[in-house]
Formats: C-alpha cells, structure tokens, sequence
C-alpha cells in the first residue's frame, strides 16, 4: 500500500509514474471509502486525485501555497498532508474539516467553504510575498463553475500584470466551460511555457533584437495562438494560457507543471477532468453525487423536497413567476420544476449577487421571480439586497434554504445569520414557516405582497405540527397552546418542535407561540404576553435575531419584559450532527428546563 508508505508529501517525489497511478487508486478507494461512511463531497473529489498527486510531486507545500476554489475538493490534498490516518474522522464531531483550515494544519493555506475567493486570495499571498522578499509559488486551483464567480473575474482583470510564479489551474469539468479539442493549439500552448521556448526567444532578442525577422516570428506565433483559440484572451490579463490538458494523466501534468514552475511566469493552466471519475454511478451523475450522505445516499431535505410541487401549483395559476438560483437547482428543489418548465427557471451558475440584482431587474419590469438560494450563499448578495431590491421596495421573493445550523458542512456553512442582516433591511418582510403547507400559504402572501419578502427554512427531516391558524396577509403567529405565566416564541421547525417538547415535561402549563413572522413581530401577542416570562428560540446568532427584535420592540414601548433569548452563540459553529450543534448552542429541552426552574421563576414540572 503506497499511501502508508509516505511520511511527509515530500515521499511522494519517490515515487514513479507507475507507483504514482496506483497511489492515485488507492486514494481514489479511500475517498470513496470515507464518503460512503461519514457522507461529504464525493464526485469534485474524485475529480481532483491526479491533478493533486502531480501538484506534490512538483511543488513543496510546506513552503508553496495551494489556494482552493472552493473547498471541496481538497480531500486527496487532506489525505497526502499527515491527514491520511485521521481521514475516517472527516465531517464527524471533533474530526477533520471536509474545507481546508489553516487551524487543522500548516498545510491548508487559506480557509475556503465559498466559491470564487481563491484568486483574490492568492494574488494577496503573491504580493505580499514580493513585498516581503520572500520565495514561494502560489498555486490556485478554481473549478470551471467556480472561475466565472464575480470575485474570481474582479481579481482577474483588476490589473494587466500578474505577479511572478503566480498559478490559476482551471479544473475544467465540463460544467460550464466549452472543450477546446485544437491539437496544435495545445503543441503552441505548451511550447510556451517550455525551457526551449523560453531560450528561443531569448535568442532572437540576441541575435536579430528588434529586426524585422525576430518581430515577425514572434509576432506570428502570436498570431497563430490567438487564431487557433479565444482561451488567449487571458494572454492580456497577464497570464500566460496553456491548455487544454489531460487533469488524470499524471505524466503528461508532472511535465507541464514543471516547465510552468520552471518559467516562473504568471500562467493559467488549463485542464480537463472528469467528476465523480472512478465511480461510476458519480461519473454518470456528478450532480447527484456532488454531496451525499453516508451510504453515498442523497440527504433528506423536506423543505427542499416541497419546492418543485408548490411551484406547480403556484406556475398553473400565475405564469409570470420565475424561480432563480445560484448553481443549486438540485440542492435547493428545483429539478421537477425545471424539467417540466425549463423557461421558468434561470440557473446563473454561482454568481449569488448577480442571481439578486437579476431578480430586481425582474421584479420592476413585470416578471415575479423568486431567487432559491442557501442562507450561506445569500450572505454573498447583502448590497444587492439592500440597494437592487429593498431600497426599490421591489418584490422580489427569496427562499432561503439551510437557514440556521447545517451540520457537517461546518462553519463555512452555517446558516446562522441571515435574521441578523435582514430584518434590519426596511421594507423586507421575513417569515419562517413551520411546516409545507405553511411554505405554501407563506409563497401565496409573499405573492400577494408588492414588496420584498425572504422566507427562510432549514434543512433536514420535517416535523408534523397541527394547525391552529392559517398564515394569511395579515402575518400573525400562531398560538398552539396557552398556558400561564410562562411563553415560548418560537421561530422556524426545529426551534417549534423543541418549543412543545418543553412544553410537555411542564405538562402543557406553557404558551407556546409559532412566530412565524419575524418581520414584521405580532405587536398584538408581544402586547398580551408582556407580563409573562417570555423564552425566545431561534437558529440564528443571538446577536441581531428575533430575540433581539423583541427587546427592542418592549424596550421602545417602556415595557419592562422579562424576555430570556435563546440562540445561536457569538462564534463560529464547527461541523457535527445537528443535534450535537443544538446541543453546543443550548437549544435542548433540558437547558430550557433548567433555566425555567431556576432562580427567581420557581416554575417546577
């Protein structure tokens, strides 16, 4: 077994090429072996072993910095950095990140959960090499779907020059950029960057200087790349283009690698892999099989799993609606919808503030788009939703998937936050339904409304409520029981579930509140509760939530409330099941219980 057989990347340089394509194997089988166990990023993964294994046998990682765009598909990089004995704890509590973090190990650069960072972030680590005088490469491996992100195209054409020993790997597969099969395209590219390109040029500069002869053939060699291919454009950005190659011939990368490091000079390299390669079912459907959960199964996700149903029945009344997403038609629902009306889905691939400002050019001319997007990923879009749509009152809907903890996915992914930053937005509405129906009744008002609305739900399994008051336009909560003395605000399913879960231990002396809307509050329940306890739930920061809106609302009135919030901590939130997360955070029975029966309140079970 050749990965016991490396101690330090720098063992991997032993190896020949036939060593190297079984190591190649045997990290492809352990991918597929920890995926099918803990779940994670299968299919991006396994696109990415070749490529990686022939990045170490070129660079030096200890010194030579890899950037990832995005994340997940670092795992062979995890595996072949001192990680490969700990790779069965990936994604588990207290286990390895499925991202690179520069807190697990010296070997991940720069922390990457997001698409489009890495090129930014990789010209900051070039220039403040250069600035700094120090000596290394600086390699960033960005994904084709990833590559068009705005920050990726802001990074790249922000300046004509790009630093020396300056990489991007385009990891071409097939999602989103077209195959250039021009053979002597690729001689020409490869020629360039190559020892005897390099001292021919140098010759002609020495022997004919700027004489016709050497202007001409340099001057034609231009022509002919620019002529064989319109990759070259990204000669006038200040990379120099090489492409397309192999991404799983480990040889033929081991060899253009090094006459990149070896030129030194800023270079795009371009390659082609095949995601999900050496699975057969993942290479069939790499989509399906981007993020599964063990047993390589695919995740339970109700709300998701409602959208496309919903939207059917909306669309056979109101054709003018448009479902928008950002690269995550499956994720967020959407592939029935699609399949059966493909002219009412716009898919921008991941480019989340273009996917708002789209949708507020929409929304003011006539069309009622409705943007599907993860809470993670919305965060990206905050100014477009602030100026596009809100400061135009536009109405513009947003459905906001894994709204609060996610899991796994870790910190880069929590959905924590988005209460924060929008309901201190003016004309934006925000609802969190508790349940299907409830999504449905909350996209009908949305509609109904001529101004902005986000409805935010979780991921993961549902809960069955009974239903004691329909949302309708005038947006109050719902009351699913009254006790005395003591009131729980809840917001979103899980915070419900575990609402009358306390309630249950107390033997249903509680009032137990689904606030639904979180914007705007119920005014006329805040006002009867007043004298009450009142214990408020929410998967968001406690920081700028719901509960913090209820202070504010009685401490604007001069109410002098008792209200006790219960919420996200003032952190980041590692990756471990959902239920370990609650846990961290308090948001248990037991915890609510305890402060409920301590002190001052004296309420016992």
């Amino acid at each position: 077994m050749y990965l016991e057989k490396i101690n330090s990347p720098e063992d991997i340089k032993k190896f020949n090429t036939f060593e190297l394509k079984a190591l190649a194997d045997e990290v492809r089988a352990l991918i597929i072996e920890t995926v099918k166990e803990n779940g994670g990023h299968l299919a991006s993964n396994l696109g990415t072993v070749e490529l990686t294994i022939a990045l170490f046998y070129v660079f030096d990682f200890s010194k030579d910095k890899i950037i990832f765009d995005v994340g997940h598909q670092s795992y062979a990089y995890k595996i072949l950095t001192k990680r490969f004995s700990q790779i069965s704890t990936i994604r588990t509590e207290g286990g390895i990140s499925g991202f690179p973090d520069p807190t697990e190990s010296s070997y991940d650069a720069f922390s990457v959960g997001h698409a489009g960072t890495s090129i930014s972030a990789g010209l900051g680590f070039a220039y403040s090499r250069d600035k700094l005088k120090e000596d290394y490469n600086v390699i960033n491996l960005v994904g084709d779907a990833s590559f068009f992100n705005g920050e990726n195209l802001e990074a790249i054409t922000s300046k004509e020059r790009k630093p020396n020993k300056f990489i991007v790997i385009l990891n071409d597969n097939g999602m989103s950029i077209s195959k250039n099969k021009n053979g002597l395209y690729k001689l020409v590219s490869k020629a360039t960057v190559t020892k005897s390109y390099n001292a021919f040029n140098r010759f002609l500069n020495k022997i004919f200087g700027s004489w016709f002869l050497g202007t001409f053939l340099k001057k034609f060699k231009l022509f002919l790349k620019r002529s064989l291919s319109l990759n070259t454009f990204v000669d006038g950005l200040g990379l120099k283009y090489v492409g397309v190659f192999d991404g799983h011939n480990i040889k033929s990368l081991i060899k253009i690698l090094t006459d990149i490091k070896e030129s030194k000079n800023p270079t795009l390299l371009h390659v082609k892999t095949i995601k999900g390669k050496g699975y057969d079912n993942a290479e069939k459907d790499p989509s399906k099989f981007h993020g599964v959960s063990n047993n390589l199964s695919n995740s339970v996700n109700y709300f998701s799993s409602e959208i496309s149903g919903i939207l059917e029945e909306i669309y056979s009344s109101n054709n003018k609606i448009c479902a928008i997403t950002a690269g995550m038609e499956d994720g967020t629902g959407l592939t029935t919808f699609y399949k059966n009306h493909p002219n009412a889905v716009v898919d921008v691939g991941i480019c989340e503030e273009y996917a708002v400002t789209l949708s507020a050019g929409m929304a003011i001319s006539g069309t009622r788009p409705i943007v599907f997007i993860y809470s993670t990923f919305l965060q990206r879009g905050y100014d477009q939703i602030v100026h596009d749509v809100c400061l135009q009152n536009l109405p513009v809907i947003f459905c906001i998937d894994r709204a609060g903890l996610v899991g796994s996915d870790g910190k880069t992914h929590q959905g924590v936050f988005d209460l924060s930053y929008l309901t201190h937005i003016p004309n934006l509405t925000v609802i969190a339904p508790k349940d299907g129906k409830e999504l449905k009744d909350a996209l009908k008002v949305a509609l109904n409304l001529n101004s902005p609305v986000a409805i935010r739900y979780p991921n993961g399994k549902g809960y069955k409520f009974e239903t004691a008051l329909q949302l309708d336009g005038t947006l109050s909560w719902e009351v699913l029981n009254r006790g005395e003395k003591i009131t729980l605000l809840a917001v979103g399913p899980r915070m419900l579930n575990l609402a009358l879960q306390v309630n249950e231990k107390f033997g249903s002396k509680l009032t137990i509140i689904n606030a639904r809307t979180v914007k705007p509050l119920d005014e006329n329940i805040l006002n009867l509760i007043k004298e009450d306890l009142i214990i408020t739930l929410e998967e968001n920061s406690e920081i700028g939530g719901f509960g913090s809106y209820v202070l504010k609302y009685y401490s604007d009135k001069n109410i002098n409330a008792k209200v006790k919030v219960f919420g996200v901590k003032d952190e980041f939130i590692p990756h471990a099941s959902v239920d370990s997360q609650l846990k961290f955070n308090g948001l248990t029975v037991e915890n609510i219980i305890n402060y409920i029966n301590k002190g001052e309140n004296h309420v016992q079970s």
